[in-house]
Parts: C-alpha cells; sequence; structure tokens
C-alpha cells in the first residue's frame, strides 16, 4: 500500500516510494463511538471548553482513534473544532432530556412539547447526529422512561426530517423498546437489553453501542443507592456482556464506544477488549472500533484514493488491540514507534 498526496493508492507512485513501516498490519483508523469531549479532559477543568475538546481529541489520536463521534455533550464545543491535524468529530449537539429527568446542567432541558423543535435545532448544530436522554431514576429507585412510545417517535422523525440520525441514552428495557419500535439509529449503552430486543434490533439495523467501559465506575456510582437499587442495577450489569455477543451473532452493527467523559479519553482498545472477553468474534469487535464503525459512520476504510487515515500495529490487532505503532491522518505521519 502507498500513499501519495495525503491519499491511499495500490499503485506504486512514479519517481519510487520511501518506506516508513514494514512488517506490521494495518487498519483504518479507529473509532470511539460514544466520548464527551469536553468531560474528564486531560486539559482539566480550568481550562477553556475548546482547550479541554482539543486535548481530549488529542489523547484519542494518540491511540489511533481517528473519528470520535461525541452523541451529546453540555455544550456546543465540540461542533465547532475544526482542524484537519486532529480527529474527525461527528457530534450530536447537546444532550436533551425533559425538565429535571437528567444529572443537573448537563442537559438541554425541555418541555416535551418541545421536542420536536429542539431536535430539529440540535441537528442543525451537531455533525449529522442527535441524541435524547431516554431515561432516568430517582433518588435510587427503577430507572423509568422520560417520554412516551410516541415521543420517541416525534424525536426520531424531526431528526430525519432534519437530515440526521439520533441515538438515545436508554438503560431500561422499556425505553430500548420504544426507541428500536420508533426508528432510533443506535442505542446506547443498552443495559436492559433483551434477547426480544436484539432480534428486534437486527430486524430494524438499529446499531447498538454498549460502552460496556464504564461498567467500574457505574458499580462504584450505584454502591451509594439503597441495597435494592444496587443489586437491581448491578445484575443489569452482569448480563450485559450476553447482551452483546447476542446482538453480534444476530447481525446488528455493534460500534464500540467508551463513554469517555466518565473514563479518559482514548481507551478505546478497553472497550474492544470487553467485547472480546464477552464473547465476540474477533473480527467483529475490532471492526466496532475500525472499518465497520467507519463505513457507519460515513467513512472510507483502506481503499482505492481514500483519505490515508491508518493505524500500523506491530502484532495482530485482533487478538490484542495494543497501542499502535505508527499513526497517520490524512497521509499526514502523527506518531510512530519506529
Amino acid at each position: 500500500m502507498y500513499v501519495a498526496d495525503g491519499h491511499i493508492t495500490f499503485d506504486e507512485p512514479g519517481g519510487g516510494a520511501d518506506t516508513i513501516f514494514n512488517g506490521g498490519w494495518i487498519t483504518p483508523g479507529l473509532v470511539d463511538a460514544h466520548a464527551h469531549l469536553p468531560m474528564a479532559s486531560p486539559a482539566g477543568e480550568d481550562a477553556t471548553e475548546e482547550e479541554r475538546v482539543r486535548a481530549s481529541l488529542g489523547a484519542h489520536l494518540d491511540a489511533g482513534v481517528l473519528v470520535v463521534r461525541e452523541p451529546g455533550a453540555p455544550s456546543h464545543a465540540s461542533a465547532h473544532v475544526h482542524d484537519d491535524r486532529l480527529p474527525h468529530v461527528r457530534s450530536a449537539g447537546r444532550f436533551i432530556a425533559p425538565v429535571g429527568r437528567y444529572f443537573a446542567g448537563l442537559a438541554r432541558e425541555i418541555d416535551p412539547s418541545d421536542l420536536a423543535r429542539a431536535v430539529t435545532e440540535e441537528a442543525a448544530v451537531g455533525g449529522g447526529w442527535v441524541k435524547i436522554i431516554g431515561d432516568f431514576f430517582e433518588e435510587g429507585g427503577p430507572t423509568e422512561p422520560n417520554w412516551t412510545g410516541a415521543q420517541f417517535a416525534i424525536a426520531a422523525d424531526a431528526a430525519h426530517a432534519a437530515g440526521a440520525r439520533i441515538a438515545v441514552h436508554a438503560t431500561c428495557t422499556e425505553a430500548i423498546g420504544f426507541a428500536v419500535d420508533a426508528g432510533f439509529d443506535t442505542i446506547e449503552h443498552g443495559h436492559g437489553m433483551t434477547t426480544e430486543l436484539v432480534q428486534a434490533m437486527a430486524d430494524a439495523g438499529t446499531a447498538y453501542t454498549p460502552t460496556m467501559s464504564i461498567g467500574r465506575p457505574l458499580r462504584k456510582f450505584f454502591a451509594t443507592m439503597p441495597p435494592a437499587a444496587v443489586a437491581r442495577n448491578n445484575a443489569l450489569l452482569d448480563a450485559q456482556p450476553s447482551m452483546v455477543a447476542a446482538a453480534a451473532r444476530a447481525g446488528v452493527t455493534l460500534l464500540a464506544g467508551t463513554d469517555a467523559g466518565m473514563v479518559p479519553h482514548g481507551v478505546v482498545a478497553g472497550e474492544v477488549d470487553l467485547m472480546l472477553t464477552a464473547g465476540v468474534a474477533p473480527e467483529v469487535a475490532l471492526g466496532a472500533a475500525s472499518w465497520a464503525a467507519r463505513e457507519y459512520l460515513g467513512y472510507q476504510g483502506v481503499e482505492e484514493g481514500a483519505p490515508a487515515d491508518i493505524v500500523v500495529f506491530a502484532d495482530d490487532p485482533r487478538r490484542e488491540l495494543r497501542p499502535p505503532a505508527l499513526v497517520m491522518l490524512g497521509g499526514r505521519v502523527t506518531k510512530t514507534a519506529r
């Protein structure tokens, strides 16, 4: 494979070529399909929002992540950072939630009657995506939907009419079902997934971003709740890996997303490892963080004429996704271990 003028070619360029790496494994640039860039940034909380976004993107770049989908954030900061030296970003604008039905200060809180308008407005700001908060809990009680089934459908219809796709934070079974029935494009988290919902997602073409990387911080958070809530929520986390494996077997598109913001940025390799541990086939797990995710999000892979967004590994990344030996973004080497 050769790189000429920032693009991939399989024909040797005239005048010869310089070898920059030999003997490795090449994949398309990696993807983190669920990261909140201003949150938990390496730049620290005293930095400006733009500085936090840029620092988070730098951490992803160092890990070989060349595409980040941000399914919602407390602000529009990520949508306004455009820099060809940093990973591509697909933003979903601000989280959308009913008043009082998400963590204070994070979401755009609205009256349900304003749902279609809010979705349309966030679609115009973001990078082709919108996200609603599909469910929440109160004082350690059970997680319940934030919207009716009809309201889920209103949100999906508004996003698609605006030319955007729509994701949902959904952890309870009922909210997942509402979202699949309404035609949502991706389910984020999905702790209350069932085998019936897996099949419904496969039939509907709904993708799944399980964000298993946040299991440990979630368990820590749940430990502050009443015992019944602790047991209920931990049971859902315990069951999630089997549902992720079932989704892969059913042909559901899996997207590797870390929920960075709750965990550090640049740790997508850990999400792939969790998929492997859950029983997802190596090619599917790696594809969820590379070629399959890129195709789903509208980015090319290793193909003639594509932008040279590639990652090279010294060892087979299907066995273990270790730090890359070389990262190339738009034909420019950003990291090399040799």
